[in-house]
């Protein structure tokens, strides 16, 4: 994985924050009530797998609150992968893995067999419907008894479209006006790093891999919620919702 002691990695964790900010300005409140939760539910020192960690948004916000934490961040994007190892090298409470979450023994290469704690955000979409509800199932699997899982991201409920097209329209002339004041969007910061010296050649990679950008489903709160029961859980529901994305948490 790519490193330099040149490169700031803690400018990059904040043009990541920033680029992703501008998609969801609540983007800090839906991390605020995750960890609510996993303090509800198992405490303050869990063993956590940030699933589809990039940058390690979670695991950062994670162990700031929680100093006894332990997490696993796993992904396949080897540019985002290169800025979690440059923020946290040497921290030994974070191990980072490459694994693609579409490979059925992605969980091998993991160091634990359990967590107190999986979570995600706003990287499952990725997923079509049924791969995704195969890693829901191996996911049931990684989860203690008495554990949690969460997914913060995008859940669309198609029985109300004109709600829908009047929320995306007003979201969207936001950040359009946010983009004519300089906020960076996807593309650009796509480009930042590909010019970025450390950076370049896994940005390229990661293009190699993944394309300009997934094009998965993005089905309501309620289908995540039965999907994960019938794959092993024993409770799950909303704990926070804006009014395109939701954070759905399942009690194992």
């Amino acid at each position: 994985m790519t490193t330099s002691t040149g490169t700031d990695w803690a400018a990059w964790q904040e043009s990541w924050d920033r680029q992703q900010e501008w998609y969801m300005p609540d983007r800090e409140e839906r991390f605020r009530i995750m960890l609510d939760m996993v303090e509800a539910l198992v405490g303050t020192a869990p063993r956590v797998l940030d699933l589809a960690c990039g940058t390690g948004s979670i695991t950062a916000r994670l162990l700031r609150r929680f100093p006894d934490a332990t997490s696993t961040g796993v992904d396949l994007d080897p540019a985002l992968l290169a800025i979690a190892q440059g923020t946290f090298a040497g921290d030994d409470r974070v191990s980072l893995v490459t694994a693609d979450l579409k490979d059925p023994d992605w969980p091998a290469a993991l160091p634990y067999d359990s967590y107190d704690a999986v979570v995600t955000a706003t990287a499952l979409h990725w997923l079509h419907s049924e791969p995704l509800a195969a890693l829901y199932g191996q996911v049931a699997g990684l989860v203690r008894d008495g554990g949690v899982f969460m997914n913060a991201d995008h859940m669309i409920d198609d029985t109300t479209p004109r709600i829908n097209a009047a929320e995306r329209a007003q979201r969207h002339a936001r950040m359009d006006q946010a983009k004519r004041d300089g906020a960076l969007d996807w593309t650009d910061w796509w480009q930042l790093a590909a010019q970025d010296p450390v950076l370049a050649e896994p940005t390229a990679r990661r293009f190699e891999i993944y394309g300009e950008h997934a094009d998965g489903d993005v089905p309501s709160a309620a289908w995540h919620a039965r999907t994960l029961l019938a794959q092993g859980f024993s409770e799950a529901r909303p704990v926070w919702c804006s009014p395109s994305d939701t954070l759905l948490l399942a009690l194992k």
